[in-house]
């Protein structure tokens, strides 16, 4: 299954995802995990410092000029050969979690697109048709698990970058302003035919009945509660796994039992 992470900045999002990577990797699966949004995070999250992330995709200039430009022109080559470059720009992650008696871990893989560094750095077009066509490749020809770290909002949807993943968590907090992106979020996933949405509520005790009545904002409701050990955790690493696995565990087989019957 192909899922993408997206909402508002500092919702949660890039720690879903790793939690997510982590629990699918010790029920023997094999993860790859795109960070697609600029904060660079996701690594992070997942236990790697950032002196050992992999190359960001908008910083290999070369490899964009090879796959995408064509030679003297400002055209794209929309449609690359790029079945080698998943394990060439990928790390390996470290499964952190406890595997289940008897049973074998999975493996966890980390892409990074990167960010446009520098005022009128541009919009990093040719670096995000590279990821489409890697996203592609992934998604529609691979077997594997693909779990996809969107930027803060919509932008990666306006661009239409993961029109073909499977389902879509958007996370918020319990805030109007979290919410509304929710809502927009949601809104532009269903124009690109994405109707696999779940909503997570971050940092709320309940599936609250009680929330606005925004257009687009996902039917599906997981509640994901306060977890202080995580905050006291935030103050000193930016590593989100090792935490005790029960309560978190059953939040992520909520999610996706929600988003297999979305």
């Amino acid at each position: 299954m192909k899922i993408a992470f997206a909402g508002k900045g500092g919702v949660g999002k890039t720690t879903l995802t790793a939690w997510m990577a982590d629990y699918l990797a010790r029920q023997g699966q094999n993860v790859w995990l795109v960070d697609a949004d600029t904060a660079l995070s996701l690594g992070e999250a997942c236990g790697i410092d950032r002196e050992n992330l992999p190359e960001a995709l908008i910083n290999r200039e070369d490899l964009i000029r090879e796959r995408i430009r064509q030679e003297n022109t400002s055209m794209f080559t929309l449609n690359p050969d790029v079945s080698d470059l998943p394990e060439t720009l990928s790390v390996e992650l470290p499964v952190v979690g406890e595997v289940k008696e008897g049973g074998t871990s999975g493996t966890k893989r980390l892409l990074v697109m990167g960010t446009v560094t520098g005022a009128g750095g541009g919009c990093a077009c040719a670096a995000n048709t590279l990821l489409k066509a890697i996203l592609a490749h992934l998604v529609l020809e691979r077997n594997d698990w693909v779990l996809v770290d969107l930027e803060a909002g919509v932008e990666h949807l306006g661009r239409g970058t993961v029109a073909h993943v499977d389902g879509l968590v958007v996370v918020s907090e319990p805030s109007m302003r979290g919410l509304q992106t929710a809502a927009d979020v949601g809104s532009m996933a269903a124009e690109l035919g994405l109707n696999k949405q779940v909503l997570v509520l971050n940092r709320s005790e309940s599936a609250s009945s009680e929330l606005p009545k925004l257009a687009g904002l996902p039917q599906q409701v997981v509640s994901m509660p306060y977890l202080s050990s995580l905050a006291a955790r935030q103050l000193t690493t930016g590593n989100v796994l090792g935490l005790p696995d029960a309560e978190i565990d059953a939040v992520i087989e909520n999610v996706l039992e929600c988003v297999r019957r979305a």
